[in-house]
């Protein structure tokens, strides 16, 4: 929904009612990740894309159908690799899709979440996508919308608050929980609050989107291998910074792709930043220096990071764990460290070693094999089991099963 946040905004600010489908499911070879939206306003202007056009006509019916009856729905899209092409898909695999329309003024929750992402405060839009009765149902929380920030939330769950009051205090802190780590993902809850089993009866399924800045990527060292790696972390989505101590090379000139260019020794710069960095960020360590390479190294490698590569050749590594050990890393901590940063692509260029290092980064944080795909019969997706938090799966929880188009 961020991509589309300012149309959103816009048409929110006009009065103008729209649905939202979100893909809040996938597996197999879908085409988009959890999050991915399609939003459909009552003059049947259309925004977005959930599918990368495999089905973003149905959608987008689905969408028009519930402005109509102002009803969300809860939507599978499922086909075999043998049925996918003939139906447009272009793989096999399944989403779920949870249309829900929005009326401006009539959902305190939906009202603030639409504000926080279009101006950017982090949010975590926490939606109701299942539960006892369905939409329109007993209790009626299907639909239900909060916003939850790190100190507030909007919305509710039931306009009678004492009958769901343990189960809103159970989603408010796990959906902030989620907003820290930046996560997206299902959230399956009893009617008490508790953790529950996602076909259990009596459940209630959150679909939890946070809204968090970009994630960090800070590049440690103004070399030429630098400005190629810059533009590759932007194209992935990072904030990129360049650090370096010489205000000789750190120049926004030399680096006009990057968000921040810093003049200052890399460990000191680092230690500045503890309040900016979580489990998203990813440092780069391209300085080649021991000097600049230690004492950065040695408080990189003790922070909950996400990734940190070194550059340097084996011989500059081995004399770089020998000076880790000596500052008192243990080698739990000296495992974490990927030197000789990047996968062994046969790199020769800057810009083949950026994407050498890009791929090592995906391939850690989405726990891919880096092995060729043609060399296994294995998922393409590694992380589709990660999405959610408290149990991520195709289904829907309590309540009927989505409806399902199927080949």
């Amino acid at each position: 929904m961020q991509d589309i946040a300012e149309q959103l905004r816009a048409w929110h600010a006009s009065g103008r009612s729209f649905a939202v489908a979100t893909v809040v499911g996938v597996s197999g070879s879908a085409p988009r990740d959890p999050g991915a939206a399609l939003a459909v306003d009552a003059d049947g202007e259309a925004v977005g894309s959930v599918s990368g056009g495999c089905v973003e006509g149905a959608v987008y019916e689905l969408c028009r159908a519930a402005l109509a009856s102002g009803e969300p729905v809860l939507e599978r899209f499922g086909y075999s690799d043998e049925d996918a092409f003939a139906v447009g898909l272009t793989c096999g695999g399944v989403l779920d899709v949870f249309v829900q329309p929005v009326v401006p003024g009539a959902d305190a929750g939906l009202d603030t979440g639409i504000a926080h992402i279009a101006a950017g405060t982090p949010v975590a839009l926490v939606r109701v996508i299942a539960g006892p009765g369905g939409p329109g149902g007993p209790g009626g929380l299907v639909g239900a919308t909060l916003a939850v920030t790190a100190d507030g939330v909007a919305g509710a769950l039931s306009p009678t608050p004492s009958t769901v009051g343990a189960l809103e205090r159970a989603i408010v802190v796990r959906a902030r929980a989620m907003l820290e780590a930046g996560r997206t993902g299902r959230l399956v809850l009893g009617l008490d609050g508790r953790p529950c089993d996602e076909h259990g009866r009596g459940t209630v399924t959150c679909f939890v989107e946070s809204y968090v800045p970009a994630p960090r990527m800070l590049v440690f060292g103004a070399i030429d291998f630098a400005a190629a790696v810059v533009r590759i972390g932007k194209f992935l989505g990072y904030h990129v910074t360049v650090c370096d101590a010489r205000p000789v090379f750190a120049t926004a000139r030399r680096f006009p792709e990057a968000d921040e260019v810093v003049v200052d020794w890399p460990h000191r710069y680092l230690d500045s930043q503890l309040g900016r960095i979580d489990g998203r960020t990813v440092l780069c360590v391209l300085t080649h220096d021991a000097k600049f390479d230690i004492p950065l190294l040695e408080r990189a490698l003790r922070l909950p990071v996400g990734y940190v590569g070194a550059m340097g050749s084996r011989r500059t590594h081995r004399d770089r764990a020998a000076r880790l050990r000596e500052a008192g890393l243990t080698e739990a901590e000296l495992a974490r460290l990927r030197s000789p940063i990047g996968l062994d692509l046969g790199s020769r260029t800057p810009e083949e070693t950026a994407v050498s290092v890009a791929a090592e980064i995906v391939a850690h944080r989405r726990g891919g094999s880096c092995l060729p795909l043609s060399a296994s019969d294995g998922p393409i997706h590694h992380d589709l089991s990660r999405t959610g938090t408290e149990g991520d799966g195709g289904g829907a929880a309590g309540g009927p099963a989505p409806r399902t188009h199927a080949a």
